[in-house]
């Protein structure tokens, strides 16, 4: 695992607890807030996955 795989795992979990207290409060923001940050987290994830790819198809 590379450093965006772990920091975008991590954001797509701080977005989780983000939209759930969202949801327990009925605060929309804060849900819409976990939502983008679980978004901005798979990208982030995606773009380490790719890399880890490449990495391994190198001679």
């Amino acid at each position: 695992m590379n450093e965006d795989q772990v920091k975008g795992t991590a954001e797509k979990a701080k977005g989780k607890i983000n939209e759930g207290v969202g949801k327990m409060t009925g605060d929309t923001t804060q849900q819409v807030k976990g939502q983008v940050q679980q978004g901005a987290g798979e990208a982030r994830k995606q773009y380490g996955d790719a890399k880890e790819q490449v990495k391994k198809s190198q001679p």
